[in-house]
C-alpha cells in the first residue's frame, strides 16, 4: 500500500487511473466479524457514482466504495515470467483462434465474428482484439444481428489477467446485461520437457480423425461442420492409443496444431477404465516429439478453472497459467426473446 512520508496510508488513485493496474486497500464492514480490511489487485475498470469496479486477474469484478478506500496505487504490470516461454496475449489470442476455426467468419472493424453452427463456443463466438471501428453499443447490436441471422445466441470471448487484455471491456458487457456462462484459462509451457516425459511406440499419429478417435471423442455425433473445425489448422495431428481389444474404442486420444512456435493441445482423452496410467502424458509426449520436428519449441492449452485433475497434470508438466478467458452471452429482451433474432 501506498505510505505518506508521515507514516500514513495515502490514496494515490483518482478517476483518471481508470484502465491501469492498481492496488486498492478498503475498510470492511465493522459489523462484521473478520479481517479489518481487505487489498484487492486489478485492473480499475470504472470510478462512477461513488464506486469503483476493479476487476482482478481471474475475471472476477469486485465492487469498492470510494468511502471504504483507505489506501490505493496505480502498480506496474506483472512481472515477466522467469521460466518457460514468453508470449504476449495478442499472440496468444491469434495462434489459438487458428488453431480451432470457424467455418465462416466476418471483420467488425478488428474484431473478428466467428461461427461453426454451434459446434463449441470458441468458434462461434466474437474475438474482440482492438476497435470494432464504431461506438460499442452499434458494434454490439451488429453482433447480435449477426449471429442471429445464423440461428445462433451472440457470445463473445474476452480475457483477463494480462497486459492488453479486455478488463474494461468485461466490465461494460456487464453494464449492459452480458452474462458470462464459461471461465477457462490458457496455460503455456515449454515444448521439450513433455516431449521427454514418457515413451510413445504405442500411440499412432495421423493427419485425420477417424472413427477410432472419434468413438473416444467426448462430443458424441460429431457433425461435418465440427469435423472442419477439428481439422483446421496450420499443421494438424491427433493421435490415438489403440484400445485393449479389436473393435474396442481408443484408451487414449489426443489433438496438437503445430503453428510456428507454438503447439496446441487440445481433446486429451482417456478411457475412464484406464486413468492413472499415465496414457494422456503419453499421447501428449508423442504429439510434442511431432512437433519439435517440425520446429515448435512452446506449448499452449486451455483448460477450465474447476477441472482439478486436468490442472495438476499439466502443472506437473512445467505449464502455467497466461491469462484466464471468458465467454459472455448476449443478455436476453423483456419478452423472453433474444436480440438480433430477426
Amino acid at each position: 500500500m501506498e505510505i505518506s512520508a508521515t507514516g500514513r496510508l495515502e490514496v494515490r488513485i483518482t478517476a483518471a487511473d481508470v484502465g491501469k493496474r492498481v492496488s486498492v486497500r478498503r475498510m470492511n464492514d465493522p459489523a462484521v466479524p473478520g479481517e479489518k480490511f481487505t487489498d484487492t489487485v486489478g485492473v480499475l475498470a470504472s470510478w462512477d457514482n461513488g464506486v469503483l469496479l476493479i476487476t482482478r486477474k481471474s475475471g472476477e469484478t469486485v465492487h469498492i466504495a470510494e468511502s471504504s478506500l483507505v489506501a490505493g496505487k496505480v502498480v506496474p504490470s506483472a512481472p515477466a515470467r522467469r521460466r518457460g516461454p514468453s508470449a504476449t496475449y495478442q499472440e496468444l489470442a491469434h495462434v489459438s483462434t487458428r488453431a480451432w476455426r470457424p467455418v465462416e467468419s466476418e471483420r467488425l472493424g478488428e474484431w473478428e465474428l466467428r461461427a461453426a453452427s454451434g459446434f463449441t463456443r470458441r468458434a462461434n463466438s466474437v474475438l474482440p482484439i482492438g476497435d470494432p471501428g464504431i461506438p460499442l453499443d452499434g458494434a454490439l447490436e451488429a453482433v447480435r444481428r449477426w449471429y442471429g441471422e445464423r440461428g445462433l445466441p451472440a457470445y463473445i470471448q474476452t480475457a483477463t489477467g494480462a497486459e492488453g487484455t479486455q478488463e474494461l471491456l468485461c466490465a461494460e458487457l456487464e453494464r449492459r446485461g452480458w452474462e458470462r456462462e464459461v471461465t477457462a484459462e490458457l496455460w503455456i509451457g515449454a515444448l521439450a520437457p513433455i516431449a521427454d516425459r514418457a515413451e510413445a511406440d504405442e500411440v499412432l499419429l495421423a493427419r485425420d480423425a477417424d472413427e477410432a478417435w472419434l468413438a473416444r471423442y467426448q462430443r458424441k455425433g460429431v457433425s461435418e461442420v465440427a469435423l472442419k473445425v477439428l481439422g483446421s489448422g496450420p499443421s494438424v495431428w491427433f493421435a490415438t492409443v489403440p484400445g485393449s481389444s479389436d473393435g474396442a474404442a481408443p484408451a487414449a486420444i489426443g489433438r496438437c496444431v503445430v503453428d510456428g512456435r507454438w503447439a496446441s493441445f487440445s481433446a486429451v482423452e482417456v478411457d475412464p477404465e484406464q486413468r492413472r496410467r499415465g496414457l494422456a502424458t503419453t499421447v501428449m509426449a508423442a504429439l510434442a516429439r511431432r512437433a519439435l520436428d517440425e520446429g515448435a519449441s512452446a506449448a499452449w492449452l486451455q483448460v477450465e478453472s474447476d477441472n482439478t485433475g486436468a490442472r495438476a497434470l499439466y502443472a506437473g508438466m512445467g505449464f502455467a497459467a497466461h491469462h484466464a478467458y471468458h465467454h459472455y452471452r448476449e443478455p436476453a429482451v423483456p419478452d423472453g426473446g433474444r436480440y438480433g433474432s430477426s
